[in-house]
């Protein structure tokens, strides 16, 4: 009972703008404590796309836009890689420094522990933590465009790929079906030469492949050119119901693998499997 009138203050602190309380109540979620608090109408932008393309610079000065616009906006940096060096998180960090020291802004880092599906159970409860306690505008960045990170994008009902001038990254995120969880694509670095012509080149793929009803825009996130016109775009972005259900078929995917490799009885399966003992028949039964 102590517990849970002390978690319940903690959210009221938190409630009334206590960052570092909300930072513990954070670390509650993801040590796997259930908070009493159910909020399912937070706005989430999620945000992915390949390594170099100025994912994070971009998100800094989209977050500059949003404050002064009167939005507080929260952001949750997903490390799919190392929980413990931790290396892009800190040059995340960095790059959004300008835009963290706002009162108005809350940046927090995540590792998915090299383990898919491994915040899976937490990000639903953190957006809800954040969305209760006020944080208008909610975003959750990733650091590359692979498997992980479909399925954590996949929590947030808008979603923006983020690219660069060169046109082989688009592809790789195609091959990896980014794309058709995406509802816009993003140019960043429109300064470079080629920007022009790799959005042009994305718009007739869309075009060939029935997927026309994406935008493609151009930003520099450098120059801070068309952030504006960027925010505009995202704020009037509709759900799309057919995207949706892509999504909520990679929680659910998602979900299934972190109850999977978190069974206690993992470890013993693979060994009877590798001995021959049991057959893969066996060990679902098992599972």
């Amino acid at each position: 009972m102590e517990m849970g009138l002390t978690i319940i203050k903690r959210i009221e602190l938190a409630k009334e703008g206590n960052r570092r309380e909300l930072g513990k109540l954070l670390s509650l979620i993801e040590s796997g404590v259930k908070l009493p608090i159910n909020n399912s109408n937070s706005w989430v932008l999620g945000v992915t796309g390949p390594p170099g393309v100025g994912k994070s610079t971009l998100i800094g000065v989209m977050v500059e836009e949003w404050v002064n616009r009167g939005e507080r906006v929260a952001v949750l940096a997903v490390d799919p890689s190392s929980p413990r060096s931790g290396g892009a998180l800190l040059a995340d960090r960095m790059r959004m420094s300008s835009a963290d020291s706002s009162e108005s802004v809350f940046v927090r880092s995540l590792a998915t522990r090299n383990h898919p599906g491994g915040l899976i159970p937490f990000l639903d409860p953190m957006i809800n933590l954040l969305g209760f306690c006020g944080w208008s505008r909610i975003i959750i960045e990733t650091v590359g465009g692979g498997q992980s990170e479909i399925r954590i994008v996949a929590f947030a009902d808008r979603v923006m790929l983020v690219d660069g001038p060169d046109r082989g990254d688009i592809v790789q995120a195609e091959k990896a079906g980014i794309i058709e969880l995406a509802d816009l694509v993003v140019i960043n670095k429109s300064d470079l030469p080629n920007a022009q012509n790799a959005a042009n080149s994305i718009k007739t793929s869309f075009d060939y492949s029935n997927n026309n009803d994406k935008l493609v825009i151009l930003t520099s996130a450098l120059n801070k050119t068309g952030i504006s016109e960027l925010i505009d775009v995202v704020e009037m972005l509709e759900i799309d119901n057919e995207r949706n259900s892509l999504r909520i078929k990679e929680r659910l995917l998602s979900a299934w693998d972190f109850l999977l490799l978190s069974n206690p009885a993992l470890n013993d399966i693979l060994l009877d499997l590798e001995s021959g003992r049991i057959n893969l028949d066996e060990a679902l039964n098992r599972l």
